[in-house]
């Protein structure tokens, strides 16, 4: 929602800074966690919204974390929006100074918050300090929606995304561990950084999303099979699976652990973590007059015990 203050509204639209607290000995320390990604067990106060308020940055309006500064009016920012108002109060326009707002610090330093991803199924309340390093590994956050064909903003659990690839875009839905897909392109010697093709398979109650696609490797035109878990990577450490292409009497044989879809689907391709087939090879794959693409690609999933 828009404010009455467009300078502020244009410092809202540029990225996040997320600054780690200091240690300080005007700020009382929150009480001691052994690990943040677990829930404490005691809250130290009921935070009501109008202290959530009160440690809301004005300007990107995200929690402040120390040093909070202060105008001479009373008017609070925090340390990663300070430089971006050029030393300025968004609120007055009064100039900043160096004011610290030591009391807000330790009101902060006294909170329990629950976790961000409360509506994913965390119920951990965690210490203010240490709600943001909670957050950025809690397994209950959303996952990316794993379609690399165009850049998706879609976020959600894993149900959700199913659904979203289903409908949105229309991918191929398969059940089994095992698969036989050809790949057909009329011109190969045109390689765009595109993926062709994305199924999603669903064995052992979970879901596995096949990616198949031409890419430029250097010079050289190349071809790469992978597959990826739907879900967390230590999940997917208990799961294996194999490709295999090949013609006139040749193949090739991939062996590997899916990566999880917490991986990007640039950073699994960027790593060669799969099946890579040169492209004079596919073509001899292919037969014929080699002036067009005919892959069979096969494999299977398992489970290690």
């Amino acid at each position: 929602m828009a404010s009455a203050n467009p300078f502020v509204d244009d410092l809202r639209s540029k990225p996040e800074v997320i600054i780690d607290p200091p240690q300080d000995e005007n700020i009382i320390d929150s009480e001691p966690v052994n690990d943040p990604t677990q829930p404490a067990t005691k809250p130290n106060l009921v935070v009501s919204s109008s202290v959530r308020e009160l440690l809301e940055c004005p300007v990107c309006l995200n929690a402040m974390y120390p040093p909070i500064h202060q105008c001479s009016n009373g008017h609070t920012l925090c340390s990663g929006c300070k430089p971006r108002v050029h030393n300025r109060c968004p609120t007055c326009r009064h100039e900043l100074g160096n004011i610290r707002c030591l009391a807000l610090e330790k009101v902060a330093a006294s909170l329990e918050l629950p976790c961000k991803h409360q509506s994913y199924g965390c119920v951990g309340i965690f210490p203010y300090y240490s709600k943001l390093k909670h957050e950025l590994q809690c397994s209950y956050r959303p996952y990316s929606c794993p379609y690399a064909g165009s850049e998706c903003t879609v976020v959600g659990d894993i149900p959700f995304l199913v659904a979203h690839l289903k409908d949105d875009h229309k991918v191929d839905m398969h059940s089994g561990s095992t698969f036989n897909h050809r790949y057909v392109k009329s011109n190969p010697h045109e390689v765009e950084n595109a993926t062709w093709m994305l199924t999603v398979f669903s064995c052992y109650g979970q879901y596995f999303c096949l990616h198949f696609e031409a890419f430029q490797l250097g010079m050289a035109p190349v071809y790469i099979a992978f597959l990826r878990f739907m879900g967390d990577d230590n999940e997917a450490k208990n799961y294996s699976y194999s490709l295999e292409v090949g013609g006139n009497g040749r193949k090739l044989i991939w062996q590997g652990v899916p990566r999880s879809i917490r991986d990007s689907h640039r950073k699994v391709r960027d790593s060669f973590d799969g099946l890579i087939i040169q492209r004079n090879m596919a073509l001899f794959f292919s037969g014929g007059d080699r002036k067009e693409l005919k892959l069979r690609v096969t494999g299977r999933i398992w489970k290690e015990q």
